[in-house]
């Protein structure tokens, strides 16, 4: 089968275009042709080696969307069966194999590029928005990164959600009409987010802060937090670790949380499924979708990756196999 895999960390050039084996499966687990990936900002960490050694040759990619081409006995899932998966060992492959526990069947209404937008940042947004940060009707949030894959979920489920005040932050404010459209009330950049935020809530602050970023925005958004608000930090998508004084928290009565999806699936899979029903209805019945900024062909892995880079595009990059 044709397959991407890199032998080194470095820039994508080190992604090659290669044939190998057709993996075989275990127990619990399932073969999957998969028809479409994403590509996730976690593939340009893992690439580069922010995220630890390899081992190599190694293999990109959080979640697919194809169709099931072998299953054990006493499956619950058969050949042909359309599904969404987080498959073990990357995803850039005409085939990958997924622990049963991590595959979830998607209705028939549901179109395979559509469905391959969302396993990673809606499954994520949703437990980030109604589990860890619990927000209410009531609150006034901020979403960093607001025109990422996850920004994106977070905007239409708390729009969905009926929260009072959507505020998203930017790198570039060309992007600020696509915030909007997704459901943000205000959009600010990262220079005067934390001064925006207050002037928006009378010097209160928001009341839960998601933040992807890390580095300096995180004690920013400490700033302009609410008391007995709560920070949710799920990732560092600038390469450098946030901070903040213990002071900073107690006194105020705010709180920090984390939350990693990868975490998850490997020490709580069942924590997942429930949610990716919900999900998957939401997106069936056009509740929430996510726009397709481009589409390339596995063989064009490269300038996908160029493009996430590039922070140049508005939605979910899918790779076609």
């Amino acid at each position: 089968m044709k397959a991407v895999i890199q032998t080194e960390f470095g820039d994508p050039s080190v992604l090659k275009y290669e044939d190998v084996d057709v993996p075989k499966i275990g127990k619990h687990e399932v073969l999957i042709k998969v028809a479409y990936t994403s590509v996730n900002y976690a593939d340009i960490k893992k690439r580069i080696g922010n995220k630890g050694r390899g081992p190599f040759p190694l293999m990109l990619g959080l979640d697919a969307a194809g169709t099931i081409e072998e299953a054990p006995k006493n499956s619950i899932f058969s050949k042909g069966d359309r599904v969404i998966a987080f498959p073990k060992g990357g995803s850039y492959a005409e085939f990958v194999v997924a622990n049963e526990h991590l595959v979830y069947k998607i209705p028939d209404t549901l179109p395979l590029d559509k469905a391959a937008t969302m396993p990673t940042v809606s499954i994520l947004s949703y437990i980030l928005l109604h589990e860890i940060g619990q927000v209410k009707k009531t609150d006034t949030i901020v979403i960093h990164s607001a025109a990422g894959g996850v920004g994106s979920m977070l905007l239409q489920l708390a729009k969905l959600a009926g929260v009072q005040k959507i505020i998203g932050t930017v790198g570039n404010s060309n992007k600020e009409n696509y915030v909007k459209r997704l459901g943000a009330d205000v959009v600010c950049t990262y220079e005067t987010f934390a001064e925006d935020v207050l002037s928006q809530t009378a010097n209160l602050g928001a009341t839960v802060i998601f933040d992807s970023v890390a580095g300096e925005i995180t004690s920013r958004s400490i700033d302009c937090l609410a008391l007995y608000g709560t920070l949710v930090q799920f990732g560092n998508s600038s390469g450098k670790a946030g901070s903040f004084k213990t002071s900073d928290v107690h006194s105020s009565c705010r709180n920090v949380k984390g939350f990693s999806l990868g975490t998850t699936r490997k020490y709580d899979p069942a924590r997942l499924a429930p949610v990716a029903d919900i999900v998957l209805d939401l997106f069936a019945s056009n509740k929430i979708t996510l726009p397709i900024a481009n589409i390339f062909d596995l063989s064009d892995v490269i300038q996908a990756h160029r493009l996430i880079e590039s922070r140049k595009y508005e939605g979910k990059v899918l790779i076609k196999i």
